[in-house]
């Protein structure tokens, strides 16, 4: 039998430290070693437990979730996955803590505490176990080194080119690498980035401060367009169509697809049929499938397709699903994935 992965759970409600204690423990895969109070608390819990992963609870008194992660990130780098209350200021905190290590979160249901965790018991024992496979660095960026877009070069045209981003744990940080490096006038690009609704608006709006390309939560029948970039809704699927000689973005609240809703093979799906040998597909960091058939099916139809390599996946599981499927043509690192973009998007003729 495989080493238990030890968990340490640190949060101020002693309601949600049973409930998570009660849904960790039910695995027969995690231990929980523990659970704290508070961060000082857990500073000394980790020290004698040597915990795999800590769940790490947004708010709390004597010091927030946000400035102890940033402790530990520096000074003892683990997996972290955070436990956050589902409202517009702790999205905007929940994604910070992402770009700066955290590996995944869980979003705290507002009413009703212990039947909404119940209910999202599965969902928290996999990103627990997702996140002790995850790579953890000391700092995986600069947070102070300033952000370069991409310049074009002769024979660059984005008019025609459409690109399709996937990504789920570890896509954060690894979506904002991407976009803030592409050029203002970068073809239309549609993500799918798995998390709920009421943070991909949040997220949405980070990037587009941070970016020279347009960045905004899609909605349904706009004008998908070059200089824009569309994040799918954290609540409806995403799919390109056409309208006349125009693309056009679709939402729609169909059933779960490999799991998820959005879902990155609904997307490919759609980009494969739309845009066929005009596209561009992209898989990046996440844990299990999604978008592995439906970048299969982009490549298919003649589309140029990159998966992040292993080495810089945070969690090399959705690249190497595509991958192993068929549906990746290029491995490459995650500082690359942006000029491999706009190398494919040339004029035709």
């Amino acid at each position: 039998m495989s080493k238990q992965i030890g968990v340490l759970i640190v949060d101020d409600s002693a309601l949600m430290r049973q409930i998570l204690t009660k849904i960790l423990s039910s695995d027969p895969e995690l231990n929980v070693l523990g659970a704290a109070i508070d961060p000082f608390q857990a500073r000394d819990m980790i020290k004698t437990l040597n915990p795999d992963v800590i769940t790490l609870d947004v708010e709390m008194p004597r010091m927030d979730g946000l400035t102890f992660l940033d402790k530990i990130m520096r000074l003892r780098p683990m997996p972290v996955v955070m436990v956050s209350t589902l409202t517009q200021k702790n999205a905007e905190v929940t994604l910070q803590a992402l770009e700066m290590g955290a590996v995944d979160f869980v979003a705290k249901p507002t009413i009703d505490m212990q039947q909404g965790m119940e209910a999202k018991a599965t969902e928290i024992v996999e990103k627990v176990k997702g996140a002790a496979k995850a790579r953890v660095s000391a700092s995986r960026r600069d947070q102070d080194k300033p952000i370069t877009a991409l310049k074009t070069g002769p024979g660059y045209n984005s008019t025609e080119k459409i690109v399709a981003i996937g990504a789920s744990t570890g896509g954060v940080e690894a979506l904002r690498e991407v976009i803030t490096t592409l050029p203002s006038d970068c073809p239309a690009t549609l993500i799918v980035q798995h998390m709920p609704g009421g943070f991909t608006n949040s997220f949405a709006n980070r990037l587009d401060g941070l970016s020279a390309p347009s960045v905004l939560e899609a909605k349904d029948g706009i004008r998908v367009i070059p200089g824009h970039v569309y994040i799918a809704p954290g609540t409806h699927h995403l799919e390109l169509t056409r309208s006349g000689g125009m693309y056009v973005c679709k939402l729609h609240e169909g059933p779960l697809v490999s799991g998820h809703r959005p879902s990155a093979d609904v997307l490919f799906s759609s980009v494969a049929k739309a845009a066929a040998q005009n596209a561009i597909g992209v898989i990046l960091t996440g844990m299990g499938k999604d978008g592995a058939i439906g970048l299969k099916e982009m490549r298919d139809a003649g589309a140029f397709t990159i998966g992040q390599d292993e080495a810089t996946s945070l969690v090399y599981g959705m690249p190497r699903v595509a991958f192993e499927k068929g549906g990746v043509a290029l491995q490459a690192p995650l500082n690359k994935v942006s000029s491999e973009i706009i190398a494919h998007c040339k004029a035709v003729g």
